[in-house]
């Protein structure tokens, strides 16, 4: 099978596509995009799980770190005043960690709208085949309705303005026959009606679950930026209460950073699995779903020479008709409007007609071929048939390379924020151990009013006055 125009798998599919996968007995999974099988479901949440236990490791890191440090620190001489030898480079340590924290959020940004990039490029060709494939059955259901009502109307008054000369009859007969004909053939082109599987609705679906993966990291990474900064400011502040509430808060970003990573892992791995091989798969799925034949899916999805149109015939018989019609027509008002002029209306009022109807044939023409599905244009624009963008490859590309790409900077992030808050939340203890606490500060004013000894002196003031 030809691969889809204009999209290469890229090194990234290739090298996540060649990871070991296994199921939750161990046993080795094909790396094959086979998400109705149970294995291969195994296997990514097995790749999943993986974020958990680096969680639950962090988890038991930060605990054992925390418990030593509570439990294990020597006593302070009495009288001390100085901060323990070694502060200084723990708080340096956590506002690095912090500072580390900050670019991968900014990381995080980008890939989040990498991400929703490439969704979009999805949504945009499942519009753009939505609109092309109900401006097919809009061309069909109008030249056949045209049709239809010359049949019905000018034809028959033609036959009844005819009815003495046998000859020209049997001639508006054959034009009858060639339009019911045209008709019919036409009829079998809107291949897409009543196909249950609707673009549109998938590009809603789709639109619909990207808004909320798009704006959930968006909280998710304004959360973790909020912590970050509120930390350095208690650091700064030297803010007992507002350290221990960011370091729950760490806490928490913590658990989702771990969380997102897993999640991103298994799909950035799913991804590269549907993305080294992606035509069986929709060919496939899109067959099981409109029951379509492969022939019309084959031709559509891939586009190429090797792939014949499989509406030939039928546009060609149609073409036939429509010229045959002509040429009876054309016929008829030499021989039949010197003798019979009232059949110069029914005659005007059928080339008119099938002017219009040839050029929605021709329209219908560019759109049934497999371009048409491949360049987004307006309903009544002149064909353009010499286009090389695809829609198709543009969707994998955007699938494939935008919000894969996406997806790893994402990773970077998630994977640089447990580091990071990891870092703080075994920090941060010892820094506000290092506080001084608030009767070491000597920040009264004499000339303060408010300050206690101050008001003494003038209660005693007063009352020796």
């Amino acid at each position: 099978m030809g691969a889809a125009p204009g999209y290469r798998p890229s090194a990234w599919v290739h090298l996540l596509h060649q990871l070991p996968r296994a199921d939750f007995q161990l046993h080795p999974v094909p790396s094959g995009f086979a998400p109705q099988e149970q294995e291969y479901q195994q296997a990514l949440l097995l790749v999943a799980a993986l974020a958990g236990l680096g969680l639950g490791l962090s988890l038991i890191f930060i605990a054992v770190y925390l418990i030593r440090f509570c439990c294990c620190r020597p006593p302070e001489p009495p009288g001390a005043k100085s901060p323990p030898p070694g502060g200084g480079c723990v708080t340096w340590s956590c506002i690095a960690a912090l500072l580390v924290g900050c670019a991968g959020i900014g990381i995080g940004f980008y890939g989040n709208s990498e991400t929703s990039d490439g969704v979009s490029q999805l949504s945009s060709a499942l519009l753009h085949a939505n609109h092309t494939l109900s401006a097919i059955d809009h061309l069909v259901l109008e030249m056949v309705e045209r049709l239809g009502e010359a049949v019905r109307t000018e034809l028959t008054s033609l036959e009844e303005v005819l009815a003495q000369r046998t000859e020209l009859v049997a001639a508006a007969r054959g034009a009858r026959r060639q339009a019911e004909a045209m008709a019919q053939q036409l009829q079998g082109l809107a291949f897409w009606r009543g196909v249950p599987l609707s673009p549109l609705q998938v590009a809603e679906d789709v639109s619909f679950v990207e808004e909320y993966r798009w704006l959930a990291y968006v909280l998710l990474l304004l959360l973790e930026l909020l912590v970050c900064l509120f930390t350095l400011l208690g650091l700064a502040k030297q803010s007992k209460w507002l350290v221990i509430v960011m370091t729950v808060m760490s806490l928490l970003v913590l658990v989702l950073s771990w969380g997102s990573m897993g999640l991103e892992a298994a799909a950035a791995v799913g991804l590269s699995d549907f993305c080294s091989s992606p035509d069986a798969y929709i060919l496939n799925l899109t067959q099981e779903e409109t029951g379509l034949d492969s022939d019309i899916l084959n031709y559509y999805f891939l586009c190429n020479q090797a792939v014949s149109n499989p509406f030939q015939q039928r546009l060609t018989l149609s073409q036939r008709a429509l010229a045959n019609i002509h040429s009876q027509l054309q016929g008829l008002e030499r021989e039949a409007v010197p003798q019979f002029p009232d059949a110069q209306k029914p005659l005007l009022s059928l080339e008119e007609t099938l002017n219009v109807t040839e050029g929605n044939f021709h329209q219908l023409v560019a759109l049934l071929h497999c371009r048409g599905l491949h360049k987004a244009q307006s309903l009544w624009a002149p064909p353009q048939p010499c286009v090389h963008w695809q829609d198709y490859g543009a969707a994998l590309r955007g699938l494939c390379e935008d919000a894969l790409e996406g997806l790893l900077f994402l990773l970077l992030f998630s994977l640089l924020s447990a580091g990071a808050l990891a870092t703080a939340l075994c920090s941060l203890p010892r820094a506000w151990a290092l506080f001084p606490p608030s009767d070491d500060y000597d920040d009264t004013d004499d000339d303060d009013p408010f300050n206690p000894q101050e008001s003494k002196r003038f209660v005693q003031w007063q009352s020796s006055i």
